[in-house]
């Protein structure tokens, strides 16, 4: 955590006279936690706890499938300096969970930092899509987002992460101070993704660094129930044709026999956004509803 210590010039010694240190106060931290259960109901799944702290709260809506949804968002539009924010999560045995934002992950000014962790477990046999909207950190935003899931041997499990330059609208592109995204995936015990990504100013120019790219996406999916997609997906995004100057630049790396790692960047966010969906255009049929429908 960092502190600003304001520094004063010596105070005069000597008789009636005391040297006065004076330190700003240290930034209040805003500490939001949320616990979130799935379990198989018949043939449903139900949302069996969702207990929220703020600055963090959930929103747990009814749809048309089997599986049950949950929105993650914050109180006051986006992260703002000191909050730190953890997503406990279970996804039981047979159970499938459609987990995504209420809205973008906006990160404000924080030179203190902000952090946003999500640790989840899921069983046998279960589905996760963990699939929020875009993360943009705006001027001066420090940011840092851990994603850790334990998956049982027959689990499946899509992520979809997507990075913006900010608020380009506005002339912010790549204008914050810190950002770096940790994620691990294991598979019973053993280690399937463990990764970081960085981008930092301190290694030099982060707009000069990413160019004309306005976002960067990952996309993840391992487990039995996807792949059929999986095998769709990289016969699809490795016959694409490699062209000069893009607007999309795509990358698809099997991870053995169990998942798939897509990456893209693109020159715009809205057709990065649109591209990650066309991958994911199998899951409404894996849920039994269109999460994307109401929001379109």
């Amino acid at each position: 955590m960092l502190v600003e210590v304001a520094s004063f010039p010596p105070a005069p010694t000597g008789p009636g006279s005391a040297h006065v240190s004076q330190a700003l106060p240290e930034t209040p931290r805003r500490a939001g936690f949320a616990r979130l259960a799935f379990e198989r109901a018949g043939g449903r799944t139900v949302v069996s706890t969702a207990l929220s702290h703020s600055p963090l709260r959930l929103l747990t809506p009814r749809n048309h499938g089997h599986a049950a949804w949950a929105y993650t968002s914050s109180f006051g539009g986006g992260l703002v300096d000191g909050d730190s924010l953890h997503l406990d999560l279970d996804v039981a045995p047979g159970a499938t969970a459609w987990l995504s934002s209420q809205g973008a992950n906006r990160v404000y000014r924080s030179p203190s930092g902000c952090t946003s962790d999500v640790s989840a477990r899921v069983g046998d046999d279960a589905l996760l899509a963990w699939v929020p909207d875009p993360t943009a950190c705006f001027t001066g935003a420090r940011y840092s987002q851990t994603l850790a899931f334990q998956l049982a041997p027959s689990a499946s499990l899509i992520v979809a992460d997507i990075v913006t330059s900010g608020r380009s609208a506005s002339g912010e592109r790549w204008a914050f101070s810190h950002y770096a995204s940790t994620l691990r995936v294991h598979v019973g015990e053993r280690a399937l993704v463990d990764e970081r990504w960085l981008l930092d100013p301190t290694h030099g120019p982060l707009r000069e660094r990413l160019g004309r790219f306005e976002a960067m996406a990952t996309l993840l999916l391992v487990g039995p129930a996807l792949a059929t997609a999986r095998e769709a997906l990289l016969a699809r995004v490795t016959a694409l044709p490699v062209t000069p100057r893009a607007d999309l630049v795509p990358s698809a790396s099997p991870l053995g026999t169990h998942g798939l790692l897509l990456r893209a960047a693109a020159v715009s966010v809205e057709s990065l956004v649109r591209t990650t969906r066309d991958w994911l255009s199998f899951l409404p049929a894996l849920l039994g509803d269109d999460p994307w429908a109401r929001r379109v």
